[in-house]
């Protein structure tokens, strides 16, 4: 199914993916219309982040993540490909039980550990699906995920680029963004 959804970062096509009709939670992909798919195209892998994506939250980043990806889709093309896999895997009511286990004074991926948890339980089977049925075999991939990158190229998709995504760090967020840095490798700036 695709329909087009304007937004105020411009217009998009918007596509659902599921394994079946009855899906309720399908991952969903916003396609800028004016992509040229015959080329690398630009593409963002974004988790679902209800907190941050909905509700604007300052715990982490990912709502200005996701804010900054569709900006630049918009100017240069491209897709964005949003996957249901809420807190890193574990769903929004263990991420909730993870914030409390922060608030306690244990980083992100501790406290998943914690709870049972690896330190990030997502995959990307699901965005490689959408982008072989897409035709889409190299991208430049929006991210600061080293390992984003890496399950997409063991995938078989060639990532030409890494496209950056510099949010600024808040006081709110400065040591989740530092665990990411330093637990996670991601390439942040600060």
């Amino acid at each position: 199914m695709q329909v087009q959804v304007p937004t105020k970062f411009g217009v998009f096509e918007l596509m659902a993916y599921s394994e079946s009709a009855e899906e309720r939670m399908p991952h969903l992909v916003l396609v800028n219309p004016e992509t040229d798919f015959s080329t690398t195209v630009n593409v963002r892998v974004h988790s679902e982040c209800m907190t941050g994506d909905v509700f604007s939250s300052y715990r982490c980043e990912c709502g200005e993540q996701l804010d900054r990806s569709l900006e630049y889709i918009n100017e240069h093309g491209g897709i964005l490909i949003y996957l249901r896999q809420e807190g890193r895997g574990i769903g929004l009511i263990n991420k909730m039980h993870a914030y409390i286990k922060q608030d306690q004074g244990y980083d992100t991926a501790d406290a998943n550990k914690i709870l049972g948890f690896g330190y990030d339980e997502r995959t990307y089977e699901d965005a490689v699906s959408i982008l072989e049925n897409l035709e889409i075999d190299t991208i430049n991939l929006i991210t600061n995920n080293p390992d984003k990158i890496s399950s997409l190229e063991q995938s078989g998709i060639q990532v030409e680029s890494r496209i950056t995504l510099d949010i600024k760090a808040r006081q709110e967020n400065l040591q989740y963004l530092k665990t990411k840095k330093e637990k996670f490798g991601h390439k942040l700036d600060f």
